[in-house]
């Protein structure tokens, strides 16, 4: 019973990194942490 508990919880961190890699590499979260970056490159200290 203990391997199938595993086995069902690495399936899920799976799944959550799929869809966490989704939202990231999307077109406006990557745009926005361009723009994150580029803003704090810019930035005056």
């Amino acid at each position: 019973m203990v391997t199938s508990e595993y086995a069902v919880g690495i399936v899920a961190a799976v799944a959550f990194a799929v869809v966490l890699y989704k939202v990231v590499t999307s077109g406006a979260v990557g745009a926005e942490l361009q723009g994150i970056v580029q803003e704090a490159l810019n930035a005056r200290m």
